[in-house]
Parts: C-alpha cells; sequence; structure tokens
C-alpha cells in the first residue's frame, strides 16, 4: 500500500488546543507507561555521542511523548542529559507537568518549526511519533535543515502501514477510556470529552488510523535521504526494531 495523506485532527490550525492537548496527552501517558521506546535507547546513546552533545532537542513534543521514561533511563548512562521540549502547537500544560517531574527538562513556549529549527537550539534533534505528519516536501525539508546545521537528527514512528498496526488502532478509544482517569495533569474537561461528549476517543482513533496510513516506510525514508543535498556529510541508519507486540521504524542521521 502507497502512503496516504489523509488530514489529521490535530494538524489543523482550527481543532481546539485543548482537545489537542487530551489527544497528546494520551499518546504521552501510553507511551511512558507502556515502554515503547525501550529498545531504541542505544540508537539515541549512539546519536548523542557521535554528535558530541548531552542535549535533546525534541521536536513536535505534543504532550512530552514517552521522554519521561526514556530520559530516566539514559540518565543512567549520561547524567548531564538536558531535553528541550518544542512543538508548533506548545501543549504548554503537559511541558510543565514534565518538568516539574524531571529536573532536567526544559521548553520552549513559542511555536517551532520542525522545518526551520532556531539556530540557537542546538543538540541532537528527536521526532517522537511526528514525521508522518509532514508531507514528502516538508519531511525532506527537516531533514535537510538538520544537515544544514550540522546536527544530529533522530526519528521514530511507532506505526506503519500494515495490518496489525491498523488493527492496533481499532482499539484505540477502549484505551483512552480505560486510562483516562490516570492521564496528568488532571482536567475535568478531559473527562467530559472523554466520556459525556466522547471527542477524544473518536478524534484518536481516526488520527491513529491516519498516522498508519501516513508513516514513511524503511524505503520511503531512505528515499528522501537520497534527495538532499550534501547527504553523504552524514552517517545515515535506517531501519525497524521490536517493541512488545509492536515495531519501532527508525531514522538516524549524524554528522561524519
Amino acid at each position: 500500500m502507497g502512503r496516504i495523506h489523509l488530514f489529521e485532527f490535530e494538524d489543523q490550525f482550527w481543532f481546539p488546543d485543548f482537545l489537542r492537548n487530551y489527544g497528546t496527552d494520551f499518546l504521552q501517558f501510553l507511551s511512558n507507561k507502556a515502554k515503547i521506546y525501550k529498545p531504541i535507547l542505544p540508537i539515541i546513546e549512539k546519536g548523542l555521542k557521535k554528535s558530541n552533545t548531552q542535549q535533546v532537542i525534541d521536536l513536535g513534543s505534543g504532550g512530552g511523548g514517552g521522554l519521561l521514561w526514556l530520559n530516566a533511563e539514559l540518565k543512567k548512562s549520561i547524567p548531564d542529559l538536558k531535553i528541550i521540549l518544542t512543538d508548533y502547537y506548545p501543549n504548554i500544560p503537559a511541558f510543565k507537568y514534565t518538568q516539574a517531574h524531571a529536573n532536567n527538562f526544559e521548553f520552549v513556549a513559542e511555536p517551532v518549526d520542525a522545518r526551520k529549527v532556531p539556530e540557537h537550539l542546538k543538540g541532537l534533534r528527536t521526532q517522537f511519533l511526528s514525521l508522518h505528519h509532514f508531507k514528502p516536501e516538508d519531511a525532506k525539508q527537516i531533514l535537510q535543515n538538520a544537515v544544514d546545521a550540522k546536527s544530529g537528527i533522530a526519528v521514530f514512528e511507532v506505526q506503519e502501514r500494515s495490518f496489525p498496526s491498523i488493527l492496533a488502532m481499532l482499539f484505540s478509544p477502549l484505551s483512552v477510556l480505560f486510562t483516562t482517569p490516570f492521564i496528568r495533569p488532571f482536567s475535568i474537561g478531559r473527562l467530559i470529552f472523554t466520556y459525556l461528549i466522547p471527542i477524544v476517543p473518536l478524534f484518536v482513533l481516526w488520527d491513529g488510523l491516519v498516522s498508519c496510513l501516513r508513516t514513511y516506510s524503511v524505503k520511503e525514508m531512505n528515499a528522501l535521504i537520497r534527495t538532499l543535498e550534501n547527504k553523504e556529510r552524514f552517517d545515515w541508519e535506517v531501519g525497524k526494531v521490536k517493541s512488545g507486540p509492536g515495531i519501532v521504524l527508525y531514522l538516524l542521521g549524524t554528522v561524519k
């Protein structure tokens, strides 16, 4: 199946911020509790080492993804690790919650475009569950911007265009219903728009299914790399690793 770039509610400028935040908060909670990024710890460590940095610039952070758990694990080998959260639609309550639970987190309150990262934000760039939001030309710009800035970049997706991924997404509304009472920061609105007016489970379902259809395959990520100027100045690694019953697709680019 070819990549299909249908719309996601989360990407729409008119979509209410508080609903978008409820969705990204759910993904953050699930990522941390399920430890879905455990298999990619060596990849991030490699990226940091080869980039000669102890700072992560996370792009498209949403609700912080699985970074709380990842951070705790990474600090065992990189005690001076620092993570800066950014997003085009910053989820400030989630950023503050993450920062309150780990003092090596910082965040940028203003919108940050992953296609044109401000020059003062230096470190290994990461993207968790966000590259699929960008059409090929925009995804190319993200990678080209990293190359032009001589900044390492690590991209991770926990779904793919496959029947198992799509089937798993069909059960996402149940996951939202079961986990919502435990998601922090607590919000009455989250309960209302999950149980009384079930917008959150429905938009998470739609966006999850579309995410599968939008996700770049290993072959397509390699094709993006081939279009970059000065790509030979970087070492590139693209692949997938097993994570429980699922997989994590990844791309790692570091300066030679």
